[in-house]
């Protein structure tokens, strides 16, 4: 039986800053537009936080059980590893997913109920990337839907549960917190992308190789900062952004060197913090420019 340390391993803490962030900026967003909703912001969060570790449950479920997990470098895996068993873990992705449903009915009740169509589409989307016959993770799309669900969807959504409306500034930051959160997937898979070829799990690191993959990771970094400094342009309180740059440095410069195994793991977390603080600041600067 896991220890509760090891379920909160197996929950991969590391990769909350991509449930985090979307909603800050998106929050930023209805504060600018003056409709700032205290109630609605936190609802967001607790869909956003169980939506992110169902999925991390349901990867480790679905890897584990298709043997992609038996050797890894990263965090460890619960049914790899064999510290919980596969239905213990299906049954915790389901608990997580049951929250993030009613946190999402509730949103809905206070919005409009055609969220609970984009709520069960979102739930679709992250059992299915290991999850199911065709889980689109094994086919090179892993971060096309990160950019969708966790920068799109997510920053958008978040503004139009408090504000009512789907204003351009609100897709226009989705971008560079969806391109930090694909890095942050961008990584993990370049860790993991020697065990990934050798099972057949083809994802996009697999697909461009080694080094195209870091300079896609590097990629990343610099549209979401050019990104960025455009909407500045116009509403200068967001360049406060600029200010999470050094902390993309690290992540940056390991994987551009060729870093591999544990160094990959430092820059997966480095690249978490980035987005965490990218987040926050961004989420304040665009607040401040209302």
């Amino acid at each position: 039986m896991a220890t509760p340390a090891q379920w909160l391993a197996g929950a991969r803490p590391r990769t909350l800053p991509a449930a985090l962030a979307p909603v800050l900026v998106g929050t930023g967003v209805a504060a600018a537009l003056d409709g700032f909703r205290l109630s609605a912001a936190l609802l967001a969060l607790v869909v956003a936080l169980a939506l992110q570790v169902a999925v991390n449950y349901a990867n480790d479920y679905s890897d584990g059980t298709r043997g992609t997990d038996a050797d890894r470098v990263g965090p460890m895996r619960l049914v790899g590893s064999g510290a919980a068993s596969p239905r213990a873990v299906l049954v915790a992705a389901a608990l997580s997913f049951a929250v993030a449903a009613v946190a999402g009915l509730a949103l809905a009740a206070l919005s409009s109920w055609w969220l609970v169509a984009v709520g069960a589409v979102c739930i679709l989307a992250a059992w299915t990337y290991t999850g199911g016959p065709i889980p689109y993770g094994y086919r090179a799309l892993g971060e096309v839907f990160v950019f969708v669900f966790f920068g799109l969807v997510a920053v958008v959504g978040t503004t139009y549960v408090q504000t009512g409306t789907l204003p351009g500034l609100a897709f226009a930051v989705a971008v560079p917190v969806g391109l930090l959160i694909v890095a942050i997937l961008v990584v993990n898979n370049l860790r993991d992308i020697e065990g990934d070829a050798r099972v057949g799990k083809r994802t996009l690191a697999v697909l461009l190789g080694d080094r195209a993959t870091r300079l896609a990771f590097a990629g990343c970094f610099v549209v979401a900062l050019l990104v960025v400094v455009a909407v500045g342009i116009e509403r200068p309180w967001v360049l406060l952004t600029l200010l999470a740059v050094p902390l993309g440095v690290p992540p940056v410069r390991t994987v551009l060197s060729g870093g591999r195994g544990p160094a990959l793991i430092a820059a997966l977390a480095g690249t978490g913090r980035l987005t965490l603080v990218t987040g926050v600041l961004l989420g304040a600067g665009l607040a401040l420019s209302g």
